[in-house]
């Protein structure tokens, strides 16, 4: 394996998994830990707002979203957008919240490979196609919300791929710093080396695909076969 030069014979007990491995759960990646449930009337407003970006993002691209602008679509005072978002990022993270929701959904309660009933390996290379599909789908609107680079890894939604990542790779490698390797091959995923290797570099998506399942195999020890 990979790894084996560099791991220690000795290494501590590794802390019980945060995410149980029979009851799925689904993180919030929406709101703030502290916001309380929003009433209906501010429901709706903040739906508005998130329907006028994205026609914005339809017409004019994520350039074309600004807070303005969608204060502007939607038919209310800039100051709503800022008390409903904080700002541009907290808007553009919105937009992205549904499709981290179901991603979410999917790998701890969906059909198989993604979902339970798969083997841990088989679960690991599904889990890195979706992200690196749903990234590519996404590109744009993603490297723009992508959070300041000291906030990146603690935001819910990259937290919860860790968790995730890292249950598996117990299940696959238990005597390996699963926390470490976790991090290790979600840095395959990571959005602006999609972006440089299929923009700036002309890689097909087929191309980073195939080098997922190498990855994990390698990393893993186990058949790299799909």
């Amino acid at each position: 394996m990979l790894y084996a030069g560099f791991m220690s014979a000795t290494l501590p007990p590794f802390p019980t998994p945060e995410e149980p491995l029979d009851t799925p759960r689904l993180l919030d990646v929406g709101a703030a830990p502290d916001e309380p449930c929003l009433r209906a009337d501010a429901a709706r407003n903040r739906a508005r707002l998130l329907e006028a970006a994205t026609r914005l993002i339809a017409e004019h691209g994520v350039a074309g979203v600004t807070m303005e602008a969608v204060a502007t679509a939607a038919g209310v005072g800039k100051g709503t957008v800022f008390r409903r978002f904080g700002d541009r990022t907290g808007l553009l993270m919105a937009l992205l919240d549904h499709s981290a929701h179901t991603l979410q959904a999917d790998f701890l309660a969906g059909p198989p490979p993604l979902g339970p009933g798969a083997p841990a390996v088989d679960r690991l290379r599904a889990l890195g196609v979706a992200v690196l599909y749903r990234f590519a789908e996404q590109l744009d609107l993603v490297l723009a919300a992508q959070a300041e680079p000291t906030r990146r890894h603690s935001h819910p939604s990259s937290r919860a791929l860790h968790m995730h990542t890292t249950m598996l790779l117990r299940q696959i490698v238990p005597d390996a710093d699963c926390q470490l390797l976790a991090q290790t091959l979600m840095g395959y995923l990571d959005p602006a080396l999609i972006h440089h290797l299929t923009r700036q570099c002309g890689m097909p998506l087929e191309r980073l695909e195939a080098g997922w399942y190498d990855l994990v195999a390698r990393v893993t020890g186990t058949d790299g076969s799909r």
